[in-house]
């Protein structure tokens, strides 16, 4: 009798002893309400096998003290379970286990429960990686310098609309391109020797010289196949056709230097020097009488083809004479 009072009372002493541990009360709290460890997953978003470690308190099998807690926490609140107390029996339990002596942390992770979704992370990341790029383009921008066009298109709009009668601040710069009528090579460097501009410019092609260049100078072979402008004004050429042309000044004050002088012109008179000279009359020349040739005799001495003057006589007179010479 004694001995079926003992077995009595450890098979009602058994499940309690079972219900002590946090699993336990876990486990019993999900199946009083009808849940599988599935249903208990979603609602964590925990994995199944780590909850059943929970169940089983078996704390080795995660990742660690802090997860443990953290897993038994939202465990508990999904089944309707005091989380404060259930954290403190696992923390309890799992200092006094063998893993507890042997891997302490010293911080708690926040409520798995609480960890944000993978596509918010993804949203997240994505908001960051394009703030990033907004601000590397705008960082660019600041920092890359204007061209001479956009410098000199600024200019030209602040001298617009400054006042009339406003003197300018500073003198305008002068844009100086270089524009290709037939194919040419050229070599436009600074007077530190950099080059500027080494090549063939194709027919049609531009190069604006740069505004902050410094005593360019140019070398080609060809300057007639260059038209030359600053700031819109055609320039003379540079050269003779077909002639090298070498260390020639192209900044936009030689340039204009060299339209302002004009060419002179060799042998030409200067305009209005003289007033036009209006010839003289001539005198009227008094008729004379054909002089006879001297192979009829008439004049003996005398040079062949000289008219000489006589007085008139009579024809038949002059005609006798003319007959009684042998």
């Amino acid at each position: 009798m004694a001995d079926e009072a003992e077995t009595q009372a450890g098979a009602i002493g058994a499940p309690d002893a079972q219900l002590s541990t946090p699993g336990a009360k876990l486990r019993a709290a999900r199946e009083a309400q009808g849940l599988s460890i599935q249903d208990v997953a979603t609602r964590t978003r925990i994995a199944v096998r780590q909850l059943e470690a929970v169940e089983r308190d078996d704390y080795a099998a995660l990742p660690g003290i802090p997860y443990a807690v953290g897993f038994a926490r939202a465990y508990a609140r999904a089944v309707d379970l005091d989380e404060v107390e259930i954290a403190a029996e696992v923390r309890h339990g799992v200092h006094n286990s063998d893993i507890g002596a042997n891997r302490y942390e010293a911080f708690e992770p926040v409520d798995p429960a609480r960890v944000p979704s993978r596509a918010l992370a993804w949203t997240a990341a994505l908001i960051v990686v394009v703030l990033i790029a907004g601000f590397t383009i705008w960082r660019t921008q600041l920092l890359t310098p204007p061209t001479a066009e956009e410098i000199a298109q600024d200019k030209q709009e602040a001298i617009a609309a400054r006042p009339a009668g406003v003197a300018p601040a500073a003198p305008v710069v002068q844009t100086v391109v270089f524009t290709a009528v037939d194919d040419v090579w050229l070599r436009i460097v600074d007077e530190a020797g950099e080059r500027l501009k080494d090549g063939t410019l194709k027919k049609g092609e531009s190069f604006t010289l740069p505004a902050e260049a410094k005593g360019p100078t140019i070398l080609t072979g060809r300057p007639q196949a260059l038209t030359v402008t600053v700031g819109g004004k055609t320039i003379p050429p540079l050269g003779a056709p077909d002639r090298t042309i070498s260390d020639v000044p192209v900044s936009a004050a030689a340039l204009l230097a060299r339209a302002a002088e004009t060419p002179a012109v060799p042998g030409a008179a200067p305009a209005a020097t003289a007033p036009a000279r209006t010839p003289a009359p001539r005198p009227a020349q008094r008729p004379t009488a054909a002089a006879p040739s001297a192979a009829n005799g008439q004049i003996a001495g005398q040079p062949g083809g000289l008219s000489v003057p006589l007085p008139a006589a009579p024809a038949p007179a002059a005609g006798g004479a003319a007959g009684t010479q042998p």
